[in-house]
Formats: structure tokens, sequence, C-alpha cells
């Protein structure tokens, strides 16, 4: 015990001094969550800009009827000229150009944008459907219409932040598991440091068991520090009933990478190799797993990639319990993944390892 406390301590010492590895697995993950929470701390997005040629009935009644209907979604400008509509489109000064000549609306948008000209030609075919559906009442009141109501379900205070702080916090235990082990064990064996821990008086299982400890602590360190500065008023993280489940879970999560790490370092001769190859494996991680966006936008092929991924499941577990309001029992299909993962990896870096440089 006490070769082991000792251990610890000096892993504890290297750690608070070691500003490099401090910034990487602590400070850059949450600079990505100050900025990207800045950034869409708002909830929404700005307004498309459009380009109205002359009157449009459909918009100037919608407007008339309520002067903020559209202030949310569409910008509108109008301009006298068509041509000079259309070349503002094709500049990129607004997402769309509409035009109505008599029961004929006219949208002019560019396929530079799909984003913004699918934004604009669905509000406006949104209003003309809205504006056929309350002639059809008039002319026809006996006519049953089909209406649509469209609700949330979350609360409607949940911002981005909700989803943006859980894989934010997955990519950063996921860095510090992979580095911290990976560099420690380089580093060690090629100052001879492994040796003379071999030779002393200290087994093996306490060198693991310090290992383990502070990469446990980092991670609650983490998860401490992510959600402290994500609950602030400014972003406004809002934890449910089983947000603690998130304890174990990181947990669990960081001992999935410590294995990755291990794996990295027994198979790196160089400190700049076990960085190159930590790199090669934690970014592709990151992008496949949904720590910067929700997996549900992306490509169904990456979707599919993304199921051989353990931040993937670590991701998962976290949202499950911080965000989605999941009970403590829907993390455990994924821990368990987790904890099979870190197994088998962790089994296949105790037959690579070796003490000294070959």
């Amino acid at each position: 015990m006490t070769s082991y406390l000792s251990l610890t301590k000096a892993m504890l010492i290297g750690l608070s001094r070691d500003k490099s590895t401090l910034f990487f697995t602590l400070l850059f993950p949450l600079m990505f969550l100050i900025i990207f929470g800045a950034i869409f701390s708002g909830g929404g997005t700005n307004p498309s800009k459009v380009a109205q040629v002359g009157a449009v009935p459909v918009l100037d009644q919608l407007q008339a009827q309520d002067p903020d209907a559209l202030k949310d979604v569409l910008e509108l400008s109008t301009v006298d000229d068509e041509a000079a509509a259309i070349k503002m489109v094709e500049d990129g000064e607004v997402a769309a150009a509409v035009k109505q000549t008599g029961d004929l609306v006219q949208i002019y948008y560019s396929a530079a944008d799909r984003t913004q000209a699918g934004i604009v030609t669905g509000v406006l075919n949104g209003i003309v459907t809205q504006t056929n559906l309350e002639k059809l009442q008039v002319a026809a009141p006996e006519v049953a219409v089909t209406t649509v109501r469209i609700d949330q379900v979350e609360d409607e205070s949940l911002g981005s932040i909700q989803y943006l702080a859980p894989g934010l916090l997955g990519w950063a235990i996921s860095m510090s598991g992979v580095f911290g082990a990976a560099m420690t064990l380089v580093t060690w064996r090629q100052k001879k440091t492994l040796r003379r821990i071999r030779l002393a008086p200290v087994s093996v299982g306490a060198v693991v068991g310090a290992r383990v400890g502070n990469t446990l602590l980092l991670a609650l360190i983490q998860l401490a520090v992510f959600i402290g500065v994500a609950s602030l008023p400014f972003f406004g993280l809002k934890l449910t009933n089983y947000w603690w489940m998130a304890i174990p879970t990181v947990l669990i999560g960081a001992l999935a990478f410590l294995a990755i790490g291990l794996l990295v370092g027994a198979v790196s001769k160089t400190s700049e190799g076990a960085s190159g190859l930590a790199n090669l494996i934690i970014l592709p991680l990151a992008f496949s797993s949904g720590s910067f966006y929700p997996l549900d936008a992306a490509p169904q092929w990456l979707q599919t990639i993304s199921y051989v991924s353990p931040l993937r499941y670590l991701n998962e577990a976290m949202l499950d319990v911080m965000v989605r309001g999941e009970g403590p029992l829907s993390v455990l299909p994924n821990l368990g993944i987790l904890i099979a993962f870190g197994l088998v990896v962790g089994f296949i870096a105790t037959r690579l390892f070796r003490w000294d440089d070959i």
C-alpha cells in the first residue's frame, strides 16, 4: 500500500507539472465547450434573407395579420425589378427571390447553398399551403381539413449545450486516457524508469494501480469542471434526475481508453510516435462518435462505422442519463460494451508490453 500511495503521489505531482498534458486533456476540450456553447447559446439561427419583387399578396396578407409572423425565419426586402432580384440571388446577397403573379408564386433560389434554399422554399411553400387551406375553408366550410401540430418533447428551454457538453466531455476523457497512459509508458521506458521499477521492491500491480487511480481522478475532475462550466447561466446546461450515473459512466469510459493508451504505449518506441498514433486513433473516433455533432446528422456510412467506436457508447450513455432523462439501467448495455472493449484491448496491451526498448 505504501508503494502504491507513493507512486500515485509521484504521478499526480508529475501531472500537475506537465502543463502540456493539462492543457490538452482539460483546457483544450473546455475551450471547445466554451466556444461552441457561446456560438449556439442563442438556440437558433439568423433569418434567411429573401428579396420580394413588388407586392407578394400571400406574404403581405400574412404580415398584415401578424407583423411578427416571419421575423424569426425570413428577412424580407422589397425590390422593384425582377432581374435585380435574381442577380441578388446569384451574388449570394439573398437566399431567394419571390414574385407573385395572380395565383402563381415564383421562387428563385441558388443551388450554391442548398441548406438555405431548402429552408426558404419550405417556409414559402408552407405559407402558400396555409393560404390555400384558408381559402378552402371559406369556400367549403363543410370540408374537413387536416391540420398538423408540432410539439418538442423536451423542455423548450433546452439548448445545444445539452448535447455539446456530454459529447465534448467524452472526447476529453478519451484524450486523457489514451495520451496519459501512452506518454507515461513511453517516457518511463525511454528514461529507464520502468527498469528501475522492475528491479525495485514494487509490484507491477502497484504501478498499474497508481496509473489507473490517476486516470480515474482526472476523469472525475473533467466531469466536475465540464458540468460546472456548462451549468453556468450563460450556457444553461440542465441536468436530469439521474445525472449522477455519469460518474460511474465516465470512470468505466476512462478505463476503456486507458487500455487503448497502454496498447499505444506498448507498441510505440518514442514519445513522438506515441503522440502521433494516439492522435491517429482519437481524432477519427471523435468525428465518428458524435462528440462534435449529433450522429443523426451524419451520413449513414459514418453512423455504421461509429458502432465499432468505444467513444460512441460513452457519449450515448452520458446523453441518456444527463440529457434524455433515462434511468440508471439504460446505460448498462453501453457500459457492458465499454467494459468488454477495455478487457480485450487491455489483454492485448499486456501481451505486447515490454520493460525496455528493443
